[in-house]
């Protein structure tokens, strides 16, 4: 089997607010079609990375190469035209709005009609809404959303909205899908609707992911590497297995070694 890309590579990169480092000289890459999974104690620093990669914060030092481009000073609202979508730990949806319209409103970037021809609905305009539609619909019925379709995001349940959240991110067609405690605040049957839809996306669609999550049960069992942070620093890279028995990994959340 050949040796998979390199997706995304992350080279020292350092992040400072004033009197706090955020970041400390973090390196690693991301293999194409990966599911990678970055975890550490509260304040590690595993959000910062996502909101450097997309362009929401600017480090101070290092590089973030996307497919071989250097991104790291790209200005956010050109990032997800390269392929890059994201969750938010906070849901930012469209609280007014249907799950549909969430879902079609992420299609933005790839239309390429302004609102002057918008306001005449036929021609061009009219076939390219018919193939965003359609793709709109594969990841409906991709999310098993079909029952909430019509449904105003801000009358759902927390659960749901996390779904939809995730629909959005697809709906851009990322070639790297950044998610930010997808699972935070979910019960366990949600959960685990969540790490099947994950799995999905990396197994069936091939989609390269970065997944910061808490619980720790659903990272050890569908991913395959892990890169642990703890204060802005990488302590430990590797699969499950290593990293349960890292002894900076137990210190870093247990407050001491093993033994």
């Amino acid at each position: 089997m050949a040796e998979q890309s390199v997706k995304l590579k992350i080279e020292k990169m350092a992040l400072d607010f004033r009197v706090v480092t955020a970041l400390n000289s973090v390196t690693f890459d991301v293999k194409e079609g990966e599911l990678l999974a970055l975890i550490g104690p509260n304040g590690a620093g595993k959000t910062c990375i996502l909101n450097c990669i997309n362009g929401f914060y600017k480090p101070q030092a290092g590089k973030i190469v996307f497919e071989g481009e250097d991104i790291t000073y790209l200005p956010p609202y050109r990032r997800p035209v390269l392929g890059i979508a994201r969750t938010f730990q906070n849901i930012k949806l469209y609280s007014g709005m249907t799950v549909l319209e969430n879902l079609m409103a992420a299609r933005h970037i790839h239309m390429n009609h302004n609102v002057l021809t918008s306001a005449f609905f036929f021609g061009t305009v009219r076939r390219q809404e018919i193939v965003h539609r359609h793709r709109v619909e594969d990841i409906i019925d991709f999310l098993d959303l079909e029952p909430i379709r019509k449904k105003i995001v801000g009358s759902l349940s927390y659960g749901q909205q996390k779904l939809v959240d995730l629909g959005r991110a697809l709906a851009m067609e990322p070639k790297l899908l950044l998610l930010d405690e997808p699972m935070a605040g979910m019960n366990v049957e949600e959960k685990e609707d969540m790490a099947r839809f994950i799995l999905d996306i990396q197994e069936l669609q091939e989609i390269t992911t970065i997944l910061v999550e808490h619980d720790m049960g659903v990272v050890m069992d569908i991913c395959k590497r892990v890169i642990v942070l703890d204060f802005g620093n990488v302590i430990a890279k590797g699969n499950p297995n290593e990293i349960k028995v890292n002894p900076e990994v137990i210190k870093a959340y247990l407050g001491k070694r093993a033994n």
